[in-house]
């Protein structure tokens, strides 16, 4: 689940990095496409301690009427459990924040910044990443709280404005709403709960959120919101705890704070039997949950805009063309030299110098056994459909004694299920490949000097990888085609003797169409697939090694060397000097597509490995 999430967290952040959020109103982004959780509530509702308390720390500004000023597009990252809390900026991409007083310092700073201190709002959001072992990988939206009337200082237009800015937001069909409403306040002027009605009728985005439980008055519970009985939703209602002002002052932990809201519910005689459904931690799992859910169904569309994309920066970067640069004879040893540092990183992933290449262990000795007991031969060769093909293969003349071509189709039709594994494990390894020499190239610092040369190099090196894996496919299929070609009959010969020793081998008339003489029939098939199985499980890794990994060691560039060599001056000048203004256009296509790319090869392989 968390892969999923982790994946979709990573291409937000390139997305928003790249720009490629809301940039064309006219067309889909990919950032549109993602799904999402705003987090939705009246001022004073409760908003940011529900937040700190799925986070598991005080990081974000308090005060008297609109203090969230600005979207916080918050993004958790769960980390291993020995490692320390930190929070990153996207503004500030390389300042690390440990200190979270200082986390709340810069949000504030930050909105300053572009709201000069005033009581205005401003649509334009903050991106913070928060680092933790204590959370669950997810993105969330904090966005301003509902306000009835514009304050002194605020413009008169502050309530259609924030009400323009959720919508935003929720109204888009990938955008979960979390509505915090107040549990001492009346569900039905719940201001979150309004919009979500609005936007949400059938409440299938909406998840329901009841703050302050412990400040409702004495004899009075929420009973008949939180079992859907006051206003039901599709998903459940979540009853939270959170710190009082007091805890805040005497600077009361979060950990202390949920271990007290757990307790609140365990021991109350009101909410005990919920208690296992109460809390921010609960709260925190549930939305990661049915996060993961919906990114499973916008797969098929996000792979589609991805793809979209990416044809269409090909096309730009074919529009915008090759600079011209100065001379041929140095140029073309420096383009040399920076092919064969890349070549020397690569075969370093490969062999063990650089992490990478122990993944395609990995796909040999885990994912293509998985995938080979995958396969739906059980039911292939289930009673009813062996009966059948034994049938159909007799046509209108029963067979005299075996029924050699029902055998045969049944088997030539068993190995043809074993394609599928073959052509995975060579996708699989092809995949690994590409992704070493993405990392390769950026790890290459001097080819990042030459943004054409190195969108050269990963394009050939691509080529080149295509190439192998339509080798790979090639040989694979093979290999189980020849398994199909040719049976080993001394496999079948000894069957009759080990099956029926001391019998006629031959069955009777009688019992030829029994269900016993189909039985044995499919598991004599059966044993041929799992010996052949076994031969495939050994020859599949060799045959993908030979065919892409040994060639991608010795002949990645091999292709393009030859076609360097037949370059003109011109064209070599092109590979290496540019106007800057052309450069910086093509180092955002080229930064695009690598995203995009590279997005579209992790869905796969995470589908793949699904």
């Amino acid at each position: 689940m968390d892969t999923l999430i982790a994946l979709v967290n990573r291409i937000q952040r390139a997305c928003t990095v790249l720009g490629d959020h809301g940039a064309d109103a006219t067309l889909p982004t990919l950032w549109e496409a993602l799904p999402s959780i705003a987090v939705v509530g009246g001022q004073s509702s409760g908003k940011s301690s529900v937040l700190e308390s799925i986070v598991g720390r005080d990081f974000l500004p308090r005060g008297s009427g609109i203090v969230t000023r600005r979207p916080l597009v918050l993004q958790l990252h769960k980390i291993e459990q020995e490692l320390q809390d930190y929070a990153e900026f996207l503004h500030l991409p390389k300042k690390r924040f440990t200190d979270f007083s200082m986390v709340r310092k810069e949000i504030e700073d930050e909105t300053d910044r572009l709201t000069e201190k005033s009581k205005r709002i401003s649509p334009v959001p903050i991106h913070l990443s928060i680092y933790s072992p204590n959370v669950v990988n997810l993105t969330l939206i904090d966005l301003p709280g509902l306000t009835k009337v514009a304050v002194e200082g605020q413009p008169e237009s502050i309530v259609q404005d924030i009400e323009s800015m959720i919508h935003s937001y929720v109204d888009k069909p990938n955008c979960l709403i979390l509505a915090i409403t107040p549990a001492n306040q009346d569900i039905a002027t719940s201001d979150a709960i309004k919009v979500s009605r609005q936007v949400d009728p059938s409440g299938e985005r909406t998840f329901g959120v009841l703050t302050k439980l412990d400040l409702m008055d004495k004899g009075t519970n929420a009973l008949d919101v939180l079992e859907g009985r006051s206003y039901r939703l599709q998903n459940p209602w979540v009853g939270i705890v959170n710190r009082s002002q007091a805890d805040i002052n005497r600077n009361v932990d979060m950990i202390a704070a949920r271990r007290r809201e757990r307790e609140f519910f365990t021991t109350s005689p009101d909410y005990s039997h919920l208690a296992s459904q109460m809390g921010s931690e609960y709260l925190a799992r549930i939305l990661s949950k049915h996060l993961e859910s919906l990114i499973r169904v916008r797969i098929p569309r996000i792979a589609s805009l991805i793809d979209k994309n990416i044809d269409e920066l090909v096309a730009e970067m074919t529009r915008i063309g090759r600079p011209v640069a100065v001379d041929a004879g140095a140029q073309l040893y420096t383009i040399l030299e920076l092919c064969r540092d890349f070549e020397r990183v690569f075969k370093e992933h490969l062999d063990g110098g650089r992490p990478g290449g122990d993944r395609i262990y990995v796909i040999f000795d885990h994912q293509l056994p998985a995938a080979l007991r995958k396969l739906p031969l059980d039911r292939h060769l289930s009673l009813q459909n062996v009966r059948k093909v034994i049938s159909e293969a007799d046509g209108y003349q029963p067979h005299l004694i075996a029924p050699e071509q029902g055998y045969r189709r049944l088997l030539e039709s068993s190995l043809h299920y074993f394609k599928g594994p073959a052509q995975a494990s060579v996708d699989a390894v092809h995949f690994v490949l590409k992704e070493l020499v993405r990392k390769s190239i950026a790890e290459t610092q001097e080819l990042k000097r030459f943004p054409t040369l190195q969108a050269e190099v990963a394009a050939a090196a691509n080529e080149a990888l295509e190439r192998f894996r339509e080798d790979g496919r090639k040989t694979t299929i093979r290999l189980v085609e020849m398994e199909s070609s040719y049976i080993t009959v001394d496999f079948f010969r000894k069957l009759p003797q080990e099956v029926e020793k001391g019998k006629n081998s031959a069955p009777s008339s009688v019992e030829r169409y029994a269900e016993g003489h189909f039985q044995r029939i499919g598991s004599n098939v059966s044993s041929y697939v799992e010996m052949v199985s076994e031969t495939l499980r050994n020859s599949i890794p060799k045959a993908v090694v030979h065919c892409q990994v040994r060639e991608a060691k010795r002949s990645l560039l091999d292709h393009f060397y030859a076609q360097l060599g037949k370059k003109e001056e011109r064209q070599l000048a092109q590979l290496l000097g540019e106007d800057s203004e052309l450069m910086e256009r093509r180092q955002q296509c080229a930064k695009r597509l690598e995203l995009y790319r590279s997005a579209r090869d992790e869905i796969e392989a995470v589908c793949w490995s699904g």
